[in-house]
């Protein structure tokens, strides 16, 4: 592989990643199917010497935020995860062929305020969606972590919080849902990918 395709993955680097189901299918279809996702989300993390910042597993889709520690470009990381977990989904519903639409999607985030801001978007999500109306009720985010709800180890929130205390997280990000609803202006800032 030339180096040109992967320029923009460099050691420290921040990304905002995001994938979905071929054809916008689901890629969970019960709980066991979310559990076995993080359970790989650790396990390559950790392989792959990934800062994981914070996610949201949606039906059909996900978004991860995520640094890259090292020289070894982060698509590798996604690359076992992904290609780990569309093997169990394939083997559990005997299904064949492509789980993702696509390889994955990211964006590098190069701002600390954008970094912020960006987790206020990935947690928002299944409020935004409409799966619920309390984020304290979706249990496939890291939001519960971030809103001292659960004791979670599998996202460094000491990143994105960037000294802000959990409440203060919370009332920052209720303060801009409203500027995140309206996904056409922040679409730009949060899934272009370079």
């Amino acid at each position: 592989m030339g180096t040109a395709r992967y320029k923009h993955y460099y050691p420290g680097g921040y990304y905002h990643i995001y994938n979905r189901g071929v054809n916008k299918q689901d890629i969970f279809l019960d709980e066991q199917d979310y559990f076995q996702y993080l359970k790989r989300l650790r396990q390559y993390k950790e392989e792959h010497q990934v800062s994981l910042c914070c996610y949201c597993l949606m039906t059909n889709h996900l978004h991860l935020i995520a640094r890259q520690n090292f020289e070894e470009p982060i698509y590798k990381f996604i690359q076992s995860l992904h290609t780990s977990y569309g093997m169990y989904f394939n083997k559990k519903y005997g299904r064949v062929g492509p789980l993702w639409q696509d390889r994955f999607k990211q964006k590098n985030i190069e701002d600390d305020g954008l970094l912020l801001y960006i987790s206020f978007y990935v947690h928002l999500n299944p409020l935004l969606d409409g799966m619920v109306n309390n984020l304290a009720d979706y249990k496939w985010s890291s939001y519960p972590d971030y809103a001292g709800l659960r004791q979670g180890t599998l996202c460094e929130k000491d990143i994105v919080l960037q000294g802000l205390s959990l409440d203060e997280y919370v009332q920052a990000m209720n303060g801009c849902k409203n500027d995140i609803q309206d996904r056409k202006e922040v679409r730009k800032l949060i899934k272009d990918s370079p």
